[in-house]
């Protein structure tokens, strides 16, 4: 991993720790960069109506849009498993609608990290071009 990597890993980590998981106990954190350097974190927010929670990749990217911010380098993932986590179905189409091919780093909290495009997690995307 790159230090620019390490360092949003680094902050996803911190994120995490912030998660409301009181009925799957799955703490998740999420950072993503943009363009201009700026880091927008999230955590997992669940509810007692699962359809209601949100991942902590949407709640990081909403954070940013919601500032503005339209252009993304790059989007950590952390989370206390063995195998590392990618972001769940929903996120990997909210990910390629607002931050194209950007660079995925998926870490947990034993070291263990990739990184990846998105284009690798999410081969066949539905977006506007598609409309």
């Amino acid at each position: 991993m790159t230090a620019a990597q390490r360092r949003l890993v680094q902050r996803a980590r911190r994120a995490r720790l912030r998660a409301l998981a009181s009925y799957s106990h799955f703490l998740v954190g999420a950072a993503l960069e943009t363009e201009r350097g700026r880091i927008y974190t999230g955590c997992n927010i669940e509810n007692a109506s699962y359809g209601l929670s949100v991942c902590a990749e949407r709640v990081a990217i909403f954070k940013a849009l919601s500032e503005g911010e339209r252009k993304f380098k790059r989007l950590a993932v952390v989370a206390d498993t063995d195998r590392l986590t990618p972001p769940c179905g929903a996120c990997r189409q909210i990910i390629w609608e607002f931050c194209g091919n950007t660079e995925i780093v998926l870490a947990n909290l034993k070291g263990k990290s990739s990184v990846a495009r998105m284009r690798t997690l999410l081969p066949k995307p539905f977006d506007a071009s598609l409309l």
